[in-house]
């Protein structure tokens, strides 16, 4: 199947299977290694990318539903530069193992697109859906806090 999407703000015209997941075409065909699989079933949020604007598993998304989307990964949270949630995690000691951070980021980012102060319940709920198997939570909710306060 040729799919043509958006990852990033840069097009992309494929050739791939139309089943394969957008996980793995953005990992083996894109070439961005950043969103990173946790559990492979939609359950950990490891995976999470923006569709369309809106925060998905892309663990469970055949990339054929993706044809003429505009996607964002952890890699398009910035330009260049790290984002002031990216740079955050790093001062905050949030990054941890690294392997549910992408989704922990990109949920992150997707609150405070709609939030710019939220509060600690609000950031737990948000990044609920994303679990972290290195003990805790604290430092995340302390960084994702720390960045929305930097952006007022």
């Amino acid at each position: 199947m040729n799919i043509k999407f958006t990852v990033n703000n840069k097009n992309y015209d494929l050739e791939v299977s139309p089943m394969k997941r957008l996980l793995d075409v953005l990992r083996e065909d894109v070439g961005l290694t950043g969103t990173k699989e946790g559990c492979g079933e939609g359950e950990c949020g490891a995976c999470s990318v923006f569709i369309d604007g809106t925060v998905v598993n892309s663990c469970l998304v055949p990339v054929c539903q993706t044809n003429a989307c505009q996607i964002t990964t952890v890699e398009g949270l910035s330009n260049g530069e790290l984002s002031k949630l990216q740079q955050a995690f790093i001062d905050y000691n949030a990054a941890q193992c690294g392997i549910c951070i992408p989704g922990m980021l990109v949920a992150a980012q997707a609150l405070l697109d709609k939030t710019t102060c939220p509060s600690r319940a609000e950031i737990r709920t948000a990044i609920a859906g994303n679990l972290c198997r290195c003990t805790g939570y604290m430092k995340i909710v302390d960084a994702i806090e720390a960045a929305a306060l930097a952006k007022e």
